[in-house]
């Protein structure tokens, strides 16, 4: 992975991103900012090429050890941070995560509850970033309701922000960055919506390979349906989808009425 200069690529535009949305002061002054899931220091390296010093923290020694022998410039510490983060209060000016905090919402491990782990990290992190300062987090979900997990248990602890989707509308190029505020501000970080560029489209691919599990592939063809499929077609789910969309303030949501949920029969011609 560290010898791969793709691989080297990606990491280091999605860290640049991650800077871009993180909005240090241009005051030319190096700030001290925190890498969670740091691995072999990839991340890292763009952070101090930025001037910036860093401490990098990840569950995995084999990849910190991987981040020693390439002797990186940030200091590296072993820590899983769905236990908290071990650190200080007040002294990061910002955080950084490229494709780390989405595992909190998995439970790896029968003691592992996707929650608590969740609000143990974000009260450590909003712990240790200082007044003002922010933390962007990249991700990627599995699906909608591990988002609305990893949002809500942001919020609860205290951040401000929200989600940043860049190239929502792309299936290959599409990101999630997660840019929480401590304190109130009126910084409003935007997403980019243009056109992606070749290797906008190729992180995806790539970064799926290597770090992200569990997606799967559309399937082709004609499959049995049985289980959550079966249920699309109820009449039950469709009226809760309906109200939850409504709930969320989308528009033009078609009325419910006793035709709700009904095949269609087909004409003939």
């Amino acid at each position: 992975y560290t010898t791969n200069t793709r691989m080297i690529a990606i990491q280091e535009k999605l860290t640049q991103r991650a800077l871009e949305l993180l909005a240090l002061p241009p005051d030319g002054a190096p700030k001290l900012l925190l890498d969670i899931g740091c691995g072999s220091g990839l991340s890292g390296e763009a952070l101090s090429e930025a001037g910036h010093n860093w401490l990098g923290l990840d569950i995995s020694e084999a990849m910190l050890d991987v981040a020693v022998e390439r002797e990186v410039e940030g200091d590296v510490l072993l820590s899983d941070m769905g236990q908290g983060l071990p650190l200080r209060q007040g002294v990061f000016d910002g955080a950084i995560s490229i494709s780390a905090v989405q595992w909190l919402c998995n439970a790896d491990k029968t003691s592992h509850e996707p929650r608590k782990r969740l609000k143990a990290f974000f009260e450590s992190l909003y712990r240790c970033l200082s007044r003002g300062a922010r933390a962007v987090l990249q991700v990627y979900p599995e699906n909608a309701a591990q988002t609305e997990m990893m949002v809500a248990a942001a919020m609860k602890v205290g951040f401000s922000g929200g989600l940043v989707v860049d190239y929502p509308h792309s299936t290959r190029a599409k990101k999630f960055f997660l840019v929480l505020m401590v304190g109130p501000s009126s910084y409003v970080p935007q997403a980019k919506t243009g056109e992606e560029s070749d290797s906008d489209a190729e992180m995806d691919v790539d970064m799926g390979e290597v770090r992200v599990e569990g997606r799967q592939r559309k399937r082709h063809g004609k499959h049995k349906q049985t289980g959550s499929d079966a249920q699309l077609k109820t009449k039950g789910w469709i009226l809760k989808k309906k109200a939850q969309m409504r709930t969320k303030g989308y528009l033009s949501i078609p009325v419910d009425s006793k035709y709700t949920g009904r095949k269609r029969k087909q004409k003939g011609f």
